[in-house]
């Protein structure tokens, strides 16, 4: 199914919407007005705190709380990467400096990270998951740089491959091709997508990550204060990385500066492909245009509505996300099992996007509604399987248990996207009070009057709540309604509209169809 990505830049800040069959799958957000700590950044930090009891060290890194490191998060490499950190100066040249860097031995997996770590001491580190609630940044030491075909890794001597990649020939050609590509001390892990891609590609590519990790270099050997050494290609250019394949049909960008960034990096990854991207210039909202607004409004609240009168309830909880589900109809005893299967499975579709949508992470806790079939509940669970194969996030997914719960844990590298769905009520401004209804046909009443006083008129139409209608109106010839007309010599219409507030009102001109004036009251 085609695939769309719709990009909206407002001042500050990018909103990113992928669609599938224009329905919205995955949903993320980039600002500029604060300092980001992303996965994927490299920073030069400076040990904190030793933690021997939990084998681990706090790393400041710049950030309001201190990051994390385990033992097991140094790498097999980290003496080769200490090494260089300690030695490189500008007085050194620094490409002859690192190709004469040993790869040392690797670390024990049993070892201790006093051994290795001392309070005070800069350690190059990469962001692995960013800050969530009251924890910083967890971080590793062994550096890789991600590209589109290629992870490059220095301070190593090896080429890995995708197993996603069959075919033995094509292994072997891309294994010989890399190790041909590749500068002393530099290793790498070819990606899927790389299967089939010319030497020219791979080639460019590899200098290109080479050339990104060399740029710290400068940097390290200047100062070894806490500072960032280089990020990770914008949330933007991430997605397009990871994502775009021959499924993608459309790239919309409302922002010029973004769309020539957005074409010159498709351009690079896959040249020929630049031409799906488009400079969306209409006036109307970009996220209206595509009916992104209306979904993310309908996508991310507290409750979230299925077919056949359905819904489900997400909670989230420090420990974990929990989503119930309800039938939210009246079930006929002698279907009740049936019934049961088919709300579940149309359950599982959204929960299966409603995790890849706000990007939630952990554990996960889904209450089916309960069936006693054990055929059913395999079926269930093997259908979230397959749902869940789209899931670029590692996860993984447990059979339900004779409570009716099934327990899903999915990568969590940053915080669930939690969008506001609650608007401020336009009749109470916020304030949870309106003014007394007792005294509502008074003030339209004094509404009428100064339309009246501007303009003498021989006809209004007064838009209100039914309720307020039912008051006005009530009494026949006695009617609130009946007097004004007396009283003005002006025939007042009033017309009814459910979806008004019971203190708004709106007078229009019979004639011509204008508003006259919108009251709250």
């Amino acid at each position: 199914m085609d695939k769309d990505l719709i990009i909206n830049v407002s001042k500050g800040s990018a909103q990113l919407a992928l669609t599938q069959g224009g329905r919205l799958i995955e949903y993320d957000r980039e600002s500029e007005a604060k300092a980001n700590y992303c996965v994927g950044d490299v920073y030069l930090g400076k040990v904190k705190k030793l933690l021997p009891s939990l084998n681990a060290a706090f790393v400041d890194i710049g950030d309001d709380k201190e990051a994390f490191i385990h033992y097991l998060d140094l790498g097999i490499n980290f003496r080769s990467f200490d090494f260089f950190v300690k030695q490189i100066n500008i007085s050194k040249n620094y490409t002859t400096f690192f190709e004469k860097v040993a790869i040392a031995d690797p670390l024990e997996k049993e070892g201790h990270i006093q051994d290795h770590l001392h309070v005070g001491q800069p350690v190059m580190v990469q962001i692995v998951k960013e800050p969530i609630s009251t924890k910083g940044s967890r971080l590793t030491a062994e550096i890789s740089i991600a590209g589109r075909n290629i992870v490059l890794l220095p301070f190593s001597d090896k080429v890995s491959i995708s197993q996603k990649i069959s075919s033995k020939e094509e292994k072997a050609r891309l294994s010989r091709l890399i190790y041909s590509i590749l500068p002393k001390n530099y290793g790498a892990i070819i990606r899927t997508a790389a299967e089939g891609k010319r030497a020219a590609i791979l080639d460019a590519e590899v200098k290109g990550l080479i050339t990104k990790w060399e740029s710290s270099w400068k940097k390290v050997a200047r100062s070894k204060e806490i500072q960032l050494l280089f990020r990770e290609t914008s949330r933007v250019n991430t997605l397009i990385r990871d994502l775009l394949n021959d499924d993608f049909s459309h790239i919309y960008v409302n922002d010029k500066a973004t769309f020539d960034e957005v074409c010159a990096y498709v351009a690079t990854i896959s040249p020929g492909q630049e031409q799906i991207v488009h400079h969306y210039t209409a006036q109307q909202n970009i996220f209206d245009h595509f009916d992104i607004t209306r979904q993310i409004k309908g996508s991310f609240g507290r409750v979230v509505s299925l077919k056949r009168g359905a819904y489900l309830v997400i909670d989230h909880t420090e420990a974990m996300h929990v989503i119930d589900v309800n039938s939210g109809i009246r079930i006929k005893a002698d279907a009740q099992e049936e019934n049961a299967l088919e709300v579940n499975m149309i359950a599982a579709e959204e929960i299966a996007r409603q995790l890849r949508l706000r990007d939630m992470g952990g554990i996960v806790i889904v209450d089916f509604i309960d069936m006693d079939d054990v055929e059913h509940r395999n079926q269930l669970y093997k259908y979230m399987m397959q749902l869940m194969e789209g899931d670029r996030a590692r996860h993984t997914v447990l059979p339900l248990t004779k409570f009716g719960l099934m327990q899903i844990t999915r990568q969590r590298v940053r915080p669930a996207t939690e969008v506001e769905t609650q608007e401020v009520c336009p009749a109470c401004k916020g304030t949870g009070k309106i003014g007394p209804t007792t005294l509502i046909d008074d003030a339209l009443e004094r509404h009428l009057a100064e339309i009246l006083e501007k303009e003498p008129m021989r006809s209004v139409r007064l838009v209100v709540n039914p309720v307020v209608y039912a008051y006005l109106t009530s009494g026949g010839l006695r009617s609130i309604r009946r007097g004004w007309n007396r009283k003005y010599k002006c025939k007042v219409k009033a017309v009814k509209d459910g979806s008004f507030a019971i203190n708004q009102s709106e007078w229009y001109d019979p004639v011509t169809n204008g508003q006259l004036c919108s009251f709250f009251d």
